[in-house]
């Protein structure tokens, strides 16, 4: 086992290459592929900092902005240019089933800040976001992107939670959430679960043709029954599917 098992990793390596470069605009795929691979190695390439906001900062930068824009198809809400780099702000708006703005308004964004070169340097989510996915939880998320599974066609990454260390903190109530996010576009019940749906639109100036879909994302909590604790979050951001499962990463006595 120990002689083959550097033979696994590199020829696993080089599948997770080739199913990389079998996809359109294959050069902003592959800079995509790198920051994968330092997950794996997370304390030396990433600090994770939270305030009132979560940010991923990115200690040895490799995408640029244009992979975004390549790999999304979807441009920023907001750009601002200070002399050592810039900023790209996505401001997600609720919206009801004809893609129309509620009242009271509910938003989040997520910001991107590159550095001079160009290269992205810190990624932010606000504090709305971190209703539906615990600052704590989502690091360890982040965490288990090492070493996850790649499905290319679904443009998913399955997370490895087991090489994750368990987190001793309780899951956020359903009252807590609902009380930020508002009344849901959808509610569908079993006999363990209620999944509430939101809708969010993306407020952006420019999508590209043919992806018009992109720009609404659907995000399903789910609560348990019993405890009211929400357990699952499922959504789909700028045509990238997420979905955390909190209990994986909590603690047995923390259930």
């Amino acid at each position: 086992m120990t002689v083959t098992s550097p033979v696994h990793r590199s020829l696993r390596v080089i599948c997770l290459l080739v199913a990389a470069c079998s996809l359109s605009a294959c050069v902003y795929w592959m800079r995509a592929y790198q920051v994968y691979l330092q997950m794996s190695e997370f304390d030396r390439y990433f600090d994770v900092v939270v305030s009132d906001d979560f940010s991923l900062q990115f200690k040895k930068p490799v995408m640029l902005s244009e992979d975004f824009v390549s790999l999304s198809k979807l441009h920023a809400s907001e750009e601002t240019g200070p002399a050592d780099g810039k900023k790209w702000r996505y401001w997600f708006r609720k919206v009801n089933g004809y893609k129309k703005p509620v009242t009271p308004e509910v938003k989040f964004y997520s910001e991107l800040t590159f550095n001079k070169e160009n290269k992205l340097t810190n990624w932010a989510f606000s504090s709305l976001f971190l209703q539906i996915a615990p600052p704590k939880f989502l690091e360890a998320s982040l965490r288990s992107l090492g070493g996850a599974e790649i499905n290319k066609e679904a443009m998913q990454l399955r997370g490895n939670t087991e090489a994750i260390e368990k987190i001793a903190a309780d899951l956020p109530k359903k009252d807590t959430v609902i009380a930020q996010l508002g009344k849901p576009f959808e509610i569908k019940r079993d006999r363990q679960q209620e999944i509430y749906a939101y809708l969010f639109l993306l407020d952006t100036p420019h999508i590209e043709k043919g992806y018009e879909n992109r720009a609404l994302s659907e995000v399903k909590l789910s609560f348990d029954r019993k405890s009211q604790e929400l357990v699952k979050m499922a959504g789909r951001f700028a045509g990238l599917k997420i979905s955390i499962n909190y209990r994986k990463f909590q603690e047995e006595h923390a259930k």
